[in-house]
């Protein structure tokens, strides 16, 4: 058995500024099935923000970050499929296993997953703080960590040709964003498409359409800056949001979209969504809002004109099965996922990495670790 180590991880507290605290951490051994791994990137997400700025709630003291690549270095009992040494990416989303919709193939709707409440499958948490009190990985994985404890399931061994920074992003903004495509939407080639939202995970719907063969892919922004990377990532035209959005749309179209994705989680985007797709069209909802918003979506247009509204939970993605694809298409050059990193920073500049995403400055930070990168 291995024994407690002391790390270093940004931690959140509380602090009314969304401010972090880089501390030193105790970490337990690995329990039965599951593993510790060093990490080496992990991404800053949208999702990470929300919780700083006080609009999700989790247990504190909150060991940050969700979004891990690594190399596994020590392995519990009844661990078979991973070894000391594997390259792996982490899932967030750590389903039971065992219920109807985990048995069903739909692990993302898993009824009894307590990810979602910065706990391991069994309640736990493998984190302490320097006064001995527990502290809680956000989403079960405490990516800003310089190790981190996850059950092995979790751990999804890849190709260690894949650079730890891409992989990393695999693990959510990537992966949902392909996921958001390929299983929620299920594009097919030559569907028109629009996205609503230009930064990491709306770059990776963009990205993803393109592998599909989606056309025109139509890329939505406040930032004409970001419309020209969304460009470079595969989309065939660019549109600043604002009024005239919906006519603009439909002239490229012939109508309106095939397919419209929300990559942002704004209220308002989200109810113009529908506005966007034509009749017998599909409009997904991959974007998180703040808890407890409401949306005005008129029912009875909605069902005259046949459209579906779809709501993307990580991409509904099957880790096992779709984090290695991923990384097959990044290393067949089919998904550009190096152009989604803006910024590669140091664990210390955690906070300037979060200032920067509420300016809109960058499609991506990732943090690297063992002294790999610094901030550009």
């Amino acid at each position: 058995m291995t024994e407690q180590l002391q790390v270093r991880a940004a931690v959140y507290r509380g602090d009314p500024d969304g401010r972090l605290a880089v501390e030193q951490l105790r970490l337990d051994p690995p329990a039965h099935g599951e593993v510790r791994i060093r990490v080496r990137a992990a991404g800053v997400c949208g999702s990470d923000r929300h919780v700083i700025d006080g609009e999700w709630q989790v247990p504190m003291p909150a060991v940050m970050g969700h979004e891990a690549a690594g190399v596994v270095e020590a392995i519990g009992q009844g661990v078979r499929d991973l070894a000391p040494g594997d390259h792996v990416i982490v899932a967030w989303h750590q389903a039971c296993q065992r219920c109807a919709e985990c048995t069903g193939g739909k692990p993302w709707a898993c009824t009894r997953v307590r990810s979602n409440d910065s706990q391991l499958p069994d309640g736990t948490t493998r984190w302490h703080d320097a006064d001995g009190a527990e502290a809680w990985p956000y989403l079960a994985v405490g990516a800003m960590s310089e190790c981190i404890v996850v059950p092995d399931f979790a751990a999804i061994k890849v190709d260690d040709r894949v650079p730890f920074d891409v992989a990393s992003l695999i693990g959510c903004s990537a992966g949902t964003g392909f996921g958001a495509v390929a299983n929620n939407a299920a594009v097919q080639p030559g569907e028109s498409a629009v996205v609503v939202g230009a930064g990491g995970v709306g770059m990776s719907i963009i990205s993803a359409l393109r592998l599909a063969g989606a056309n025109p892919i139509i890329a939505v922004d406040v930032s004409g800056e970001k419309l020209a990377e969304a460009r470079r990532a595969g989309a065939t035209h660019g549109l600043l949001a604002g009024a005239g959005l919906a006519a603009g749309v439909a002239e490229l179209t012939g109508g309106g979209a095939n397919v419209a994705f929300e990559a942002i989680g704004r209220v308002q985007t989200m109810q113009e969504l529908p506005d966007l797709i034509r009749p017998g069209g599909r409009a997904v909802f991959v974007g998180l809002p703040p808890e407890g918003q409401e949306l005005r979506i008129d029912g009875l247009q909605l069902a005259y004109d046949g459209k579906t509204i779809i709501g993307s939970n990580y991409g509904g993605l099957v880790p096992a099965r779709d984090f290695p694809r991923i990384a097959d298409a990044y290393l067949a050059g089919e998904l550009p996922l190096d152009g989604l990193i803006s910024a590669r920073a140091t664990l210390d500049d955690v906070n300037d990495a979060f200032d920067a995403m509420r300016r809109g400055e960058r499609t991506r930070t990732v943090i690297l670790f063992d002294g790999d990168g610094d901030e550009e």
